[in-house]
């Protein structure tokens, strides 16, 4: 299982948000001091590590953020989150912590959009989600993010 996140930024290209996907899958691991100011560390192919993975998000550009979805994705095999075992935690400042348990009995559907986070007047709107789809365009177009999707793979 793999966590990432789809991204809006704040910046205008070409007359159009900012948008992208952070994932382990494609390689894309993100940049924290840099546009799009998320990072992806811990990526575990393993499935072994206690810490997991984590997507850290530069507070101190949140300003250059729209919205963040976060997502996880079982990426090999028939999707089995109750069998996953797997907790998604969000640590957000000045709000409660959110811990997310992944344990859908559906086995159809490997994707699931956990939570958005959203810019509102500079400050951080959580939103619990639970949404479960079968593939990332599925998700994609449920939230309208806009992206071209084309297969990836993990190296």
């Amino acid at each position: 299982m793999d966590l990432g996140c789809l991204f809006e930024l704040n910046v205008q290209h070409q007359g159009r948000p900012v948008v992208g996907a952070i994932q382990a899958l494609g390689n894309s691991f993100g940049n924290f001091d840099q546009m799009p100011f998320i990072r992806l560390l811990g990526d575990d192919r393993s499935g072994n590590s206690a810490e997991g993975e984590f997507l850290h998000i530069n507070g101190r550009q949140w300003e250059q953020i729209r919205r963040v979805l976060i997502f996880a994705f079982i990426y090999e095999g028939v999707p089995n989150w109750a069998a996953a075992d797997a907790v998604v935690t969000i640590n957000t400042p000045g709000q409660p912590t959110l811990e997310v348990r992944l344990d859908s009995h559906r086995n159809d559907q490997g994707m699931c959009a956990i939570a958005l986070l959203e810019n509102t007047g500079g400050n951080i709107q959580v939103t619990k989600l639970m949404d479960y789809f079968q593939s990332h365009q599925y998700m994609d177009s449920a939230y309208k993010f806009g992206l071209r999707w084309t297969a990836g793979k993990k190296d």
